[in-house]
């Protein structure tokens, strides 16, 4: 099952030399793991409800273990650091929904789990 790495960053006004190298580095951490960016900053974009500060980040990978992997390795635990000198922001990991994902059979389980 898909998961993903997903990111709300809050880069500064002028990129730092090293979130671009970071940027320009970070593939070759993902490749070991199958992971593709599937939304990298995204400048098209439209707030429909709510405050959207930063850029998303969102990147896939063919199961949940593979995103931790990657996320623990030493190759990418090595560039944090450029970026996160220079930008605040949330990442997390989460593991995606099976083919078929129905939210209507969720709603109902959650109905007679409450009565």
């Amino acid at each position: 099952m898909t998961a993903y790495a997903i990111g709300n960053l809050h880069p500064k006004p002028l990129l730092d030399e090293e979130v671009l190298v970071y940027m320009e580095r970070i593939q070759d951490t993902l490749d070991p793991f199958g992971g593709r960016f599937l939304v990298h900053g995204a400048p098209e974009r439209e707030v429909r409800e709510g405050a959207w500060p930063g850029a998303l980040v969102i990147i896939g990978f063919p199961t949940y273990e593979d995103a931790r992997e990657w996320y623990d390795s030493e190759a990418y635990q090595a560039l944090i650091p450029l970026r996160a000198r220079h930008m605040s922001g949330d990442v997390l990991l989460i593991d995606g929904l099976p083919e078929g994902y129905v939210a209507a059979a969720t709603a109902r389980k959650l109905r007679a789990a409450s009565a």
